[in-house]
């Protein structure tokens, strides 16, 4: 938590001066800050607009199951490449890429008895795939993306649960 707050705070102060329309920028904000979620996972989202359409994304999650079940979080970094849709600069639809580092508990069951307890490790690619709206009167933005990913070790879920989200974000301009 301590390295997304700090990843975060370099975002904002990056670029404090305002991007100018005429390059190509489709977004109506520099960076974003908020919330992404889906039933089985919440996290923390942070999108920074680095030159036109083009932006970083990191998103620190923390996936659950059925209480007893491994869970774990992840830190995922994210390129990304936007551009408008439905002839509205409100909406955009991005697609892109990255990678991603999780921690998981782990352990198994023996005749009832747990056993195995650990943390594992998971490197892997991520790809995304999505579109928001961001609203022109208040600092909202709303996505809804889908992220499939590969582990390069461990349990891989490419069409799973953990693919899809949903992100609330306050924007700074």
């Amino acid at each position: 938590m301590l390295l997304f707050g700090v990843l975060s705070l370099m975002a904002f102060q990056a670029n404090a001066q305002r991007r100018t329309s005429g390059g190509g920028d489709p977004a109506d904000y520099n960076t974003a800050l908020g919330v992404r979620v889906n039933p089985w996972l919440v996290g923390f989202t942070v999108k920074h607009f680095i030159k036109g359409p083009h932006a970083i994304e990191g998103i620190v999650h923390h996936y659950f199951e059925n209480g007893d079940d491994a869970s774990n979080v992840t830190f995922t970094g994210l390129y990304e490449y936007h551009w408008n849709v439905f002839g509205k600069s409100e909406w955009n639809m991005y697609a892109g890429g990255g990678a991603h580092l999780g921690f998981w508990r782990d352990y198994y069951w023996d005749n009832g008895r747990r056993r195995g307890e650990g943390t594992d490790v998971a490197v892997g690619l991520d790809g995304i795939f999505g579109v928001e709206y961001t609203f022109k009167n208040i600092p909202l933005n709303l996505s809804a993306d889908l992220k499939p990913y590969v582990n390069f070790n461990g349990y891989n879920d490419f069409i799973g649960e953990q693919i899809g989200g949903f992100s609330v974000r306050y924007t700074f301009k």
